[in-house]
């Protein structure tokens, strides 16, 4: 596996409109005060002699993230939902997108999955996915054609992961009503090998995402079913006027289970979904993120179901899972009525030492911030936040936690838009199309940035997946979004000039070679910060596998600790530069 390249630019810095981001009363949105506020206030405290409001002075007009349009990106693929008369469901609600490196170069590649053919929806002239190679310079070549990874049916979700652990990410394409899984051949190219891996998943499938539940150093995959759903079970949904319809609310159809496939380390993998007690919750799952909510050394999940309860299968230990939503407070609101759970997340955001879950709604519902009580219980804290006044009127799907100014904090973006396209004619306060949010975040207090965040931010789309990664390696991290029916944004991160950083590849032996579950711990100075790598989270789309550590102003790192999730195995290093990628192995010393 080659080592990353150095960044092509000089560090990552912190940018100007990061200031409005400012203390004093606690739940303020930030578009609320002027430049000059910005510029004379401390960004969360910092002083504005420090050099991020000596940045902020001299960055007034940059906005947190810049739109790559197609013209310079070379991205000029657009995606194709195939809307019907009949609106079927799936038409409305896909599709995902995925950050990967499918060549090792150290450069992050390019996903993005289309419809296709199935028994609802044969398209006029034929439609697949796209690759696009990162040609190291902001600008991509589209290889699908080459590698082999166009799709074959009704394209969903994309999950990366190394299942065979050759050191080389193999991706898993969601689809209705057939999956596929396309093994890495190392040579850009992929070889469908979905029949002898056995994960055809037939149905119809949304997200995914691989995680190691038994922590034999070998990736599993989880695979989250939706709902029972053909061409014939299609349903009728209108009322609202002569000859009116409109795509069906999920509770008219029936909740399935979803799947858990054990990875046999022999390129084939075994259905464990009843035997491990996945198969015994019905749901309609949309998202799914792995983490460890209880500190038990074991990888949970949490699933964003919709109109029907958010399962959080704690893992048991021996191949067995139990749900605990409703005894945890995340299967339902505080009524007791099960909310449109979608796109969904997990991260220790006030740095407790426990998981906390973000999950997103559709509207009149709100979005959901579970904080962790470490009782085993969460506590819905969005009305606490801006979080929840936000989005009384917005529907949410790929969301992520990050750190998007690389300050040390994490931060929160998601993708919005209604999954009914004449929701306005019956609801004239919502709109189909709707913008996207950013939520900075700094000691458990969140604060409104989307005003901040540029243009893109204020163009109402039909969001649906979203993936994080940096795609120009200069340590801020960009973001992917793609849009049902219209073409994908590239979103370059221009928050953090000023700010130094640490850019992490970790390479698992004896646990996962993803490390999926490590927990990186990372002190500078008066930082001391604690990230767990998740597996998955957003909806129907796979990210970098990097982390990147922020620092704020400071200059190096005192130390850093490695907690692979293989017990036991944990390993502490000193020296390491900043402002650049390193990866290290799990029971080799330095890193390179």
């Amino acid at each position: 596996m080659s080592s990353p390249p150095d960044p092509p630019t000089g560090h990552c810095v912190p940018r100007g409109p990061a200031a409005a981001l400012m203390p004093g009363s606690s739940w303020q949105d930030a578009s609320r005060f002027s430049r000059r506020d910005f510029v004379r206030t401390a960004a969360f405290g910092l002083a504005s002699s420090s050099p991020l409001g000596r940045a902020l002075a001299a960055e007034q007009t940059v906005p947190f993230f810049d739109s790559i349009p197609p013209q310079r990106s070379g991205i000029a693929w657009t995606h194709t939902a195939g809307l019907s008369a009949e609106m079927y469901l799936p038409e409305t609600v896909g599709a995902g997108c995925a950050f990967f490196d499918y060549d090792n170069d150290g450069w992050m590649d390019i996903y993005l999955v289309n419809s296709g053919p199935c028994d609802f929806y044969t398209p006029a002239k034929p439609l697949r996915n796209a690759l696009y190679r990162n040609n190291r310079d902001g600008t991509f070549t589209d290889v699908t054609g080459k590698a082999g990874v166009a799709g074959s049916a009704y394209g969903m979700g994309a999950a990366v992961g190394d299942y065979n652990r050759d050191g080389l990410p193999d991706l898993y394409l969601t689809q209705y009503p057939r999956s596929i899984l396309y093994r890495n051949n190392g040579d850009g190219t992929f070889t469908d090998v979905t029949e002898r891996a056995g994960l055809a998943a037939p149905g119809w499938a949304t997200s995914a995402v691989w995680f190691d539940y038994d922590n034999d150093g070998r990736l599993d995959l989880f695979v989250c079913r939706f709902a029972d759903f053909s061409k014939e079970k299609n349903v009728w949904c209108g009322g609202h006027g002569p000859n009116e319809r409109y795509y069906c609310k999920p509770n008219v159809f029936k909740p399935t289970p979803s799947w858990l496939f054990h990875n046999n380390g022999d390129g084939t993998f075994t259905d464990v979904s009843r035997e491990s007690g996945i198969a015994a919750s019905l749901a309609k799952s949309w998202g799914v993120v792995a983490a460890d909510v209880n500190n038990d050394g074991r990888m949970d999940l949490f699933i964003g179901s919709d109109t029907a309860p958010n399962p959080l299968f704690l893992n048991q230990g021996a191949g067995r899972f139990a749900d605990n939503g409703f005894l945890a407070g995340v299967a339902y609101n505080p009524f007791g009525i099960a909310r449109s759970g979608m796109g969904v997340d997990a991260a220790d955001y006030d740095q407790d030492g426990w998981i906390d879950l973000f999950v997103d709604n559709v509207d009149h519902e709100a979005y959901s911030l579970y904080h962790n009580n470490h009782r085993g219980e969460f506590d819905d804290v969005a009305l606490r936040t801006p979080i929840a006044a936000a989005t009384e009127l917005m529907s949410g799907w790929g969301a992520k936690f990050f750190d998007f100014d690389n300050d040390g904090d994490l931060d929160l973006i998601i993708a919005n838009g209604h999954p009914d396209l004449v929701i306005q004619r019956h609801h004239p306060e919502l709109r189909y199309l709707q913008p996207m949010l950013l939520f900075a975040q700094k000691g458990g207090s969140w604060k409104n940035a989307g005003a901040l965040a540029g243009p893109a931010f204020a163009q109402p789309i039909a969001g649906r997946g979203l993936a994080l990664g940096d795609f120009d390696n200069d340590g801020a991290v960009d973001v992917l979004v793609s849009a049902n029916n219209g073409p994908p944004l590239l979103l370059k991160n221009n928050a953090c000039r000023g700010t130094h950083w640490l850019g992490l590849q970790l390479i698992g032996t004896r646990s996962n070679i993803d490390a999926i579950g490590a927990k990186v711990t990372w002190k500078s100075g008066d930082l001391l910060r604690h990230r767990s790598k998740v597996g998955g989270g957003s909806y129907l789309s796979s990210h970098d596998p990097r982390m990147v550590l922020g620092l704020g102003p400071r200059t190096q790192i005192d130390w850093l600790e490695v907690e692979w999730p293989q017990p036991g195995s944990r390993q502490r290093f000193a020296g390491l530069p900043i402002d650049r990628y390193i990866a290290i192995t799990e029971d080799k010393p330095g890193w390179k």
